[in-house]
């Protein structure tokens, strides 16, 4: 699956990027869209995960 096939789970290209870099948490609504269109088990998408330090 590519980023651009998660942008309509999750959102905008720039969104996927940040999430899939661990710059960005999975939010409660997107681990339900992930959940129900992709069957990914909720178990595994709300275990936590450090993010990654942005440097700003």
């Amino acid at each position: 699956m590519s980023e651009q096939d998660l942008e309509d789970y999750i959102g905008t290209k720039e969104k996927v990027t940040a999430i899939l870099n661990k710059q960005q948490p999975l939010t409660l609504e997107i681990i339900r869209r992930l959940n129900q269109n992709l069957g990914i088990p909720a178990e595994i998408l709300i275990k936590p995960y450090s993010l990654m330090k942005t440097s700003a």
